[in-house]
């Protein structure tokens, strides 16, 4: 396996040369990556992390720390030495690098307090994630880990899912925006099939291709657990974004779904329809712009005949134009259990028989707001509940 790093991760020839031997163990197997993790690291580690475990309390964590930025040549990050017993510890944005990311691991695998990590655009790279790996397998106490643009790459996904699979009681991960193609893939479908303790997992602002949709789509179907997934601003595609659907059609567990901002087209939102039809569980989706014309719509449309817990659709910025809004409503009204909460058709022109026919629903559907662009409405749009409905 061949590994392209991008921005300060192909630059810093120290620390890739560093990180050289970790990197190389993450391209076996993810057995093989979590027993690489137990040998790769130096016997200073072994002594501070056996010193931090049989220390006493905050102080001898944060010594172990100060020791651990010493012995990688890395900056301490003040708020750390702050922490306490606090059950957030808040890193973004800190520039800690694979060297920081190492330091941290030593003093984290020995902290008892820390629930929620947040690391987002660190610089870690594929060398600082898996010197993390390794504390995230042995922690007892993290639930929820952010891990967002830090350049990881594929190796860095690999060693990351092998450390959550190892790791139950890890609920929810953000690994957006870490340029995870299709090799990343397979060990993202590996760890939606193994982790069935996980909530939530946000692949946002990947390079998620139709190649790596073909093998979410399997894992998505099997998967028992996650009830959020976001892969938007991706590339989602072609036969990729039908097999992805198709999962979302076995899926029993997936509450909230959120495929913005890629390809899907015509035929993927037919295989989503087919996917609403045998869905029992789906409550909101996201499917702004994703090329779906009005025979996508109409498609779609099927799904919304017979579902009976889809609560918010979003179906913003696509080219289906006033007859696909107007095929998407028929479909709802001849659903008299429909749970619809909000239609947002924002972005697309509408014309009066779609407004005619947009408060006739509304009497059979009193609850159901539909947004175009003569009214507002606002939703949360990270994962959640509709927060308020201002129509027209």
């Amino acid at each position: 396996m061949s590994l392209t790093m991008t921005g300060h991760c192909g630059k810093s020839g120290e620390n890739e040369e560093q990180g050289k031997e970790e990197v190389e163990a993450a391209a076996g197997s993810l057995t093989e990556v979590l027993e690489a993790q137990d040998g790769s690291n130096t016997d200073s580690d072994s002594d501070l992390e056996t010193e931090g475990i049989h220390g006493l309390g905050e102080l001898v964590t944060d010594t172990l720390y100060l020791r651990s930025c010493q012995a990688y040549s890395a900056v301490p990050v003040s708020c750390f030495l702050r922490q306490g017993r606090a059950p957030e510890l808040n890193l973004r944005y800190r520039g800690l690098g694979p060297q920081g990311a190492r330091a941290l691991a030593s003093a984290l695998t020995s902290n008892p307090y820390v629930k929620r990590l947040d690391l987002r655009d660190n610089g870690l790279c594929a060398a600082g994630a898996v010197a993390l790996a390794r504390a995230l397998r042995k922690s007892s106490s993290i639930r929820d880990v952010d891990l967002s643009e830090n350049q990881l790459g594929a190796v860095g996904a690999q060693v990351v899912c092998a450390a959550l699979m190892a790791n139950p009681a890890i609920r929810n991960v953000q690994l957006a925006g870490n340029s995870l193609e299709e090799q990343a893939a397979q060990y993202l479908a590996e760890l939606l099939l193994a982790h069935t303790g996980l909530n939530s997992l946000d692949l946002s602002y990947n390079q998620l291709n139709d190649q790596a949709g073909e093998m979410l789509g399997p894992a998505l179907a099997e998967n028992t657990g996650l009830t959020e997934l976001n892969v938007s601003w991706n590339h989602l595609r072609g036969p990729g974004a039908v097999s992805f659907a198709r999962g979302l059609g076995a899926n029993i567990f997936l509450r909230v779904l959120d495929i913005s901002y890629n390809g899907f087209g015509d035929p993927g939102a037919s295989a989503v329809g087919e996917a609403l039809r045998t869905n029992n569980v789906l409550e909101e989706l996201n499917m702004s712009n994703n090329h779906i014309s009005v025979v996508g719509a109409l498609s779609l449309g099927l799904g919304l005949r017979v579902n009976q817990t889809l609560r918010i659709l979003v179906v913003s910025r696509n080219p289906m134009r006033s007859e696909g809004c107007l095929g998407v409503l028929k479909s709802v009204q001849a659903n008299p259990v429909s749970p619809l909460e909000l239609l947002d058709f924002s972005d697309v022109q509408v014309n009066r028989e779609f407004d005619d026919l947009a408060s006739s629903v509304k009497v059979m559907l009193p609850g159901l707001c539909i947004k175009t662009d003569a009214g507002r409405v606002e939703y949360r749009k990270e994962f959640g509940s509709l927060q308020t409905s201002v129509c027209p």
